[in-house]
């Protein structure tokens, strides 16, 4: 086993902890930089990104849930119902006055390009001077510096402690410790299954390339670079990026990658239409039609996998995509 999968999978101890103790309010809570207080446990939230939106509804508290924004794909089948009953402020970034409209507790935001030093939708320190706390997912500013690249540049490689740092962190805000500490718990043992699902290919040669979208179906396409949430998925199974630039999601030149040659290729399926590239058919096929990717040797091969957009960012889909990859990975013979 791969040592930093390992490292990951060390200690898990599937067994529950002791009980947590409630909330004692007010809560200061340090997240990105900033130090937050809770004088209660919010009753209205409104949540910027897909991922902030469904870790509220594993915990539990979605009914806290007042207006939602920024999302990539369906919300997932169990909060179908609970999901139709929250207004979507906006299928992107909302506007400020959108978001101060629904008089949130809480704004919960999934990326610090929405919320942030140059926050497309406020920074913090315009939703805290009208008492409105903010809360950011930990694995988009923790070792990471947000302010060079379009999405952002990994100072250090994601780390998976991060995605478990915001579901405990927002049951503690929440006073759901214990459902907190069983998504968790329930995550982790996934992620071991998962590893343990690839650990007979044999995949120390094998590598990947991650395609998010593109600006332009024929221009550069947006890829994983080898440090993000992307990474870490590929490199727990096994797999080698083909892209070694720091940037979250770089914009890399088919020449370049067609010359990598990866094993497999992940394409993001997503219903935001952004970009004509955030379609998966065109994706599929423009690689199929276009001179230089299709003679890619994963394309030839129909060595493409199909992966949720979200599940290619630090969420609860993460571990959904790791699953989704480790079982499409065992499906192929990689033998010569």
């Amino acid at each position: 086993m791969l040592p930093r999968v390992t490292a990951l999978l060390t200690g898990l101890g599937f067994c529950a902890l002791a009980h947590a103790a409630p909330t004692q309010y007010p809560l200061t809570v340090e997240n990105c930089g900033s130090h937050v207080t809770f004088p209660q446990a919010p009753e209205r939230s409104v949540t910027i990104g897909q991922a902030a939106t469904e870790m509220l509804y594993a915990l539990g508290v979605g009914d806290k849930v007042v207006g939602t924004s920024l999302w990539f794909n369906s919300v997932l089948p169990q909060y179908s119902a609970q999901n139709a009953r929250i207004e979507r402020l906006a299928n992107n970034e909302p506007s400020f006055e959108a978001v101060i409209a629904k008089r949130p507790q809480l704004v919960a935001a999934e990326l610090e390009w929405v919320v942030g030093p140059q926050g497309v939708v406020g920074t913090r320190e315009q939703f805290h001077e009208l008492k409105i706390p903010t809360y950011l997912l930990p694995s988009d500013c923790e070792g990471k510096d947000n302010l060079v690249g379009a999405d952002g540049t990994r100072l250090e490689p994601f780390r998976i402690e991060t995605l478990y740092k915001s579901i405990r962190q927002l049951a503690e805000i929440f006073d759901v410790q214990a459902r907190g500490q069983q998504l968790n718990d329930d995550l982790k043992a996934r992620l071991a299954k998962s590893v343990a699902t690839v650990q007979s290919k044999g995949l120390k040669q094998a590598s990947a390339l991650v395609w998010f979208s593109s600006a332009e179906m024929a221009s550069d396409p947006y890829v994983a670079g080898h440090k993000g949430i992307p990474e870490f998925m590929l490199e727990t199974l096994g797999l080698h990026n083909v892209v070694q630039s720091d940037e979250e999601w770089p914009a890399v030149g088919w020449e370049t990658l067609a010359k990598a040659n990866p094993t497999f290729i992940v394409i993001a399926r997503m219903d935001r239409r952004r970009y004509p590239a955030d379609d998966h058919e065109k994706k599929l096929a423009f690689l199929r039609s276009d001179p230089v990717t299709r003679n890619m040797d994963a394309v030839k091969n129909n060595r493409i996998i199909i992966l949720d957009a979200l599940a290619l960012q630090a969420s609860i889909r993460t571990i959904d995509g790791l699953e989704q990859l480790a079982s499409a990975i065992d499906g192929y013979d990689l033998h010569p």
